[in-house]
């Protein structure tokens, strides 16, 4: 028989995760589309911070790349949700 707490983790996780992708994917292909869109440069401006609840939370250098990101997030959220899948990404926040 099963132990509960071992049902009850794995249960935990896909709540958290319903898609099953975890933060390291997430933020590899982040990282991989911010290259595409600003290149090095703009690679180098943001740190992917949180990923939870279909919502990606982005660290920024600065005020101006935060605002560059911002503007251009419905951009980025669609080619992350084509590399990660339909629905994946369905907010960014920048702090």
């Amino acid at each position: 028989m099963k132990q509960l707490k071992n049902l009850l983790g794995k249960k935990l996780k896909q709540l958290q995760h319903p898609t099953g992708l975890d933060d390291k994917t997430v933020f590899y292909v982040f990282k991989k589309v911010i290259q595409e869109e600003f290149g090095n440069i703009g690679a180098e401006k943001f740190v992917p911070d949180y990923f939870g609840n279909k919502i990606l939370a982005i660290r920024s250098e600065s005020s101006a790349w935060a605002s560059e990101l911002w503007l251009n997030k419905d951009r980025i959220i669609r080619k992350l949700n084509k590399e990660l899948g339909v629905g994946s990404v369905e907010k960014i926040k920048v702090k």
